[in-house]
């Protein structure tokens, strides 16, 4: 059972689950709805939600403003052999927003959805920074 959720507004649920699932290893949970999905990736759940009229995640502030995607706040993935995968997801036409980054604790890259949310891919170089 995940332990860690987290919501993403997405411009396209359908697009989203395809991204997750095809280039990062996601699981779908469930999908009952066009506006709203539930995946999985070991401990993390993953909440899809589009902007809409109706109740939940995706709906409208009382001021009618409608959430949109984007941003910089996002989640990590640890993963291993972080310049192959880079290469793929390259060749996929996934959008990176930098190129790999050396930090004290491991190697990183900041890639986006197909709406644009962030992802970090993370690759620890010592043991301490294992998630």
């Amino acid at each position: 059972m995940p332990s860690v959720s987290v919501r993403y507004i997405v411009d396209d649920v359908d697009d989203a689950i395809a991204f997750y699932v095809e280039r990062l290893g996601f699981d779908v949970v469930m999908h009952p709805a066009p506006t709203f999905a539930m995946l999985s990736h070991g401990d993390l759940r993953l909440v899809l939600s589009a902007p809409s009229g109706s109740p939940g995640g995706g709906q409208a502030m009382p001021d009618g403003t409608l959430p949109t995607p984007g941003g910089w706040n996002r989640f990590a993935i640890e993963v291993d052999g972080l310049d192959e995968l880079v290469a793929q997801l390259r060749s996929h036409g996934v959008r990176m927003r930098n190129d790999i980054v050396d930090g004290v604790g491991g190697r990183q890259i900041l890639i986006e959805d197909p709406s644009g949310n962030p992802v970090e891919l993370f690759e620890p170089t010592i043991p301490e920074a294992r998630l």
